[in-house]
């Protein structure tokens, strides 16, 4: 009998990596791969890209060739799959020569069904690549070969001699991140021009989006901190320096932080990813260069000291918190002075225009004042019809005022200036500042000096910014940041022309109305202890052995046979072969715990209630009849429990249980009403019927 593709897939999906459905494109791109056609995937981190070719992989004879940047990525995959029982390995100029010839001697013998390897290692497999089956080749991180790419990688550019060498094996093409000329740009260098691009949906909706002004950085990290203690994140700044200095105030408020960038030894980096990975360290301070090439689902939290160049980099990065689709934090904080440096920066790039218009959109993202995540998916042609309700500005929308006189005060000082200060001696200038520079230039004469001293110097700035927003003012970078003024302006100064701006929210408003993480159930947490030892004797990463969605899935369901594991999401075949019996024994543990702590009709209400258990499922887990679990409801509704306890028994069915009374003339015992309706209606729904129809 012939098997259904479909089921085949689905089957796979389940024996393999646990799971019982496919994300959004999944399926439709690993059939195209089974198609033998070219395939580049767009999906957003946390998306499911891996699955898309690790699952044809399986499907297809032979050895599935991937081309992976990171060392460190390759290994965690590996590592994936290989505990997912999948025989995967990779070859890299980071192991010794006997390993190599090992997976080599494996690749020759048909004993791999996917193999990593480096784009600089590519070379040297030339000669045996055209002796065995490959079934395709995947081209992870794929932007990298684009020239319009953020990460550009030199080795990435020769890869078009795959398509040239082995034209009729399907090639996939992955990354989180690409616009059109990205895209594009990877079909050319691939020489894959006809190649189906599917782009996935880029909403991360468990991702909490917060930007935040950047004073006082440290503070707020801080504060942001106490409400995170136990978690796992990454903090990225834009200089070595920064990263050092942050790590170490972290450290001296007993925090486990480490700072990672490109001026430490490899070794030294090596070493803080893996304890990153490993959760030993569960706080990173780096510059852009970490989280590449790590595939740890349990990040939860992002955090950007300073603001990114680009949209792209800030999606990839907040794209790694969240990953096991649970909810994550992600905060930025927005500064002039950033943008003044990133400009800078981008000055004197050799794609000058190009990354000048990509910071202007990072910028309008951070300044705006209107659901941010609609701003986020606009920038990749993704439209949401509704605000999202997961970002500081839908948790604490703007209210505005009257501000036409701020702004006639803000662009007065400018014109009096001649147009040439920047913003902090305008803001110097309108606050009646008694320093240096302005008594150097005499600024302290001028008609209109100390005209906005009643407002906060923080406050202004943002006023400021919002009047750059609204083309009021204008901003010469190139010329040490000097403001102009617009057409507008003079409509504000002379025609009367209103403006509205937006009240400051406070640091302290914004506290209250932040995310709070989902606070974690001793089982959860006695889970997670069981998860670290496994993963530390297996000198493996926790998340692989189980990803937090997958604990918090057994936290709800509570398995308690191998059966009931199974049907965890994230159990495969292999994982439940594994470690079913240890994690069962913990759940055990823990209701037997909890068994003993409360009175028996108090633990099967509580199981009901809050653990949301079905009566049947009590019955199962505790070892009684279902009868006894709704009887232990009945004597709490007894108790006087707010307790709905006629949910479990219609109207009808007291009402029929009222005639039976009748007519059997009261009896004492309830065997004759069980004889009256014929065996068909339990003890426990006459008990319960008599209860509440006397």
């Amino acid at each position: 009998m012939e098997t259904n593709p479909q089921q085949h897939l689905l089957t796979l999906l389940k024996t393999h990596f646990g799971y019982e459905k496919f994300l959004p494109n999944q399926e439709e791109i690993i059939q195209n791969l089974l198609n033998k056609n070219d395939t580049i995937a767009i999906m957003p981190t946390g998306g499911g890209k891996s699955l898309c070719f690790q699952l044809p992989a399986l499907a297809m004879e032979g050895t599935a060739i991937v081309l992976s940047p990171l060392i460190a990525l390759m290994k965690d995959q590996v590592d994936a799959l290989q505990a997912n029982g999948i025989s995967a390995n990779f070859y890299n100029s980071s192991q010794p020569q006997e390993i190599q010839q090992q997976v080599l001697q494996d690749l020759q013998n048909g004993n791999l069904k996917l193999l990593y390897v480096a784009p600089e290692s590519l070379p040297q497999l030339h000669f045996i690549l055209n002796t065995i089956k490959i079934s395709l080749f995947a081209i992870d991180e794929a932007h990298c070969i684009s020239s319009w790419g953020h990460d550009f990688r030199p080795a990435y550019t020769q890869l078009k001699s795959v398509r040239e060498q082995f034209p009729d094996i399907p090639l996939i093409a992955l990354t989180a991140t690409a616009d059109r000329a990205t895209r594009e740009d990877i079909a050319t260098q691939l020489a894959i021009p006809n190649a189906k691009t599917f782009i996935a949906s880029f909403d991360r909706p468990n991702l909490y989006l917060d930007v935040r002004p950047g004073q006082n950085r440290n503070k707020q990290i801080l504060d942001f901190l106490k409400k995170h203690s136990k978690e796992s994140g990454i903090i990225y700044c834009l200089s070595r320096k920064s990263t050092e200095k942050l790590a170490a105030t972290l450290s001296s408020k007993g925090y486990k932080a480490e700072a990672y960038h490109a001026g430490l030894s490899a070794e030294k980096r090596s070493a803080i990813q893996d304890d990153f990975v490993n959760d030993t360290t569960p706080i990173i301070v780096a510059t852009i260069a970490f989280g590449m090439g790590i595939d740890k689902s349990n990040v939860r939290w992002v955090i950007h000291y300073n603001m990114p160049k680009n949209i792209e980099g800030y999606y990839q990065e907040i794209g790694r918190s969240g990953r096991d689709r649970l909810a994550a934090n992600t905060l930025l904080f927005y500064s002039f002075a950033d943008v003044i440096m990133l400009r800078k920066f981008a000055e004197d790039s050799e794609t000058k225009e190009f990354q000048l218009a990509k910071l202007e959109r990072m910028q309008q993202f951070s300044e705006a004042l209107s659901c941010r995540r609609k701003v986020l998916l606009g920038y990749f042609g993704e439209h949401l019809l509704e605000d999202c309700g997961n970002c500081d500005i839908c948790k604490s929308p703007p209210t505005y005022f009257d501000g036409t006189l701020i702004a006639q005060k803000v662009c007065s000082v400018v014109a009096r200036l001649k147009e040439q200060e920047a913003l902090g001696m305008v803001l110097d200038v309108l606050r009646g500042a008694q320093n240096t520079q302005v008594f150097d230039k005499g600024y302290q004469n001028i008609k209109t000096f100390g005209a906005a001293k009643d407002i906060a110097w923080r406050d202004l700035q943002q006023y400021a910014i919002q009047l750059l927003n609204q083309g009021i003012l204008q901003i010469h970078f190139h010329e040490n940041g000097r403001l102009l003024l617009t057409n507008l302006a003079k409509k504000v100064l002379f025609e009367g022309k209103k403006v509205r701006l937006a009240n400051i929210v406070q640091e302290t408003e914004k506290l209250k109305v932040e995310k709070i993480s989902h606070k974690r159930a001793d089982l959860f947490e006695k889970l997670k202890t069981l998860r670290s030892k496994l993963a530390q004797a297996a000198n493996m990463p926790a998340y692989i052995v189980f990803s937090d969605a997958a604990l918090e899935d057994m936290e709800h369901k509570k398995p308690q046979n191998l059966e009931e594991f199974a049907e965890i999401s994230g159990v495969g075949k292999a994982k439940l072969e594994k470690y079913g019996a240890d994690f069962i024994k913990v759940i055990n543990r823990h209701l037997d715990g909890l068994e003993t702590k409360l009175p028996s009709h108090e633990r099967s209400y509580k199981m009901f209630t809050e653990e949301n258990l079905s009566p049947q499922k009590i019955a199962k887990v505790r070892g009684l009849t279902v009868d006894s679990v709704y009887g232990h409801f009945l004597k709490m509704y007894e108790l006087g429990t707010d307790f709905d306890i006629k949910q479990f028994i219609s109207t009808e069915e007291i009402q029929q249980i009222k005639v039976a009374k009748e007519t059997l003339e009261n009896p004492d015992a309830l065997k004759p009403y069980f004889e009256y309706f014929e065996e068909k209606l339990p003890y426990w729904k006459i008990r319960l019927g008599l209860y509440l129809g006397s």
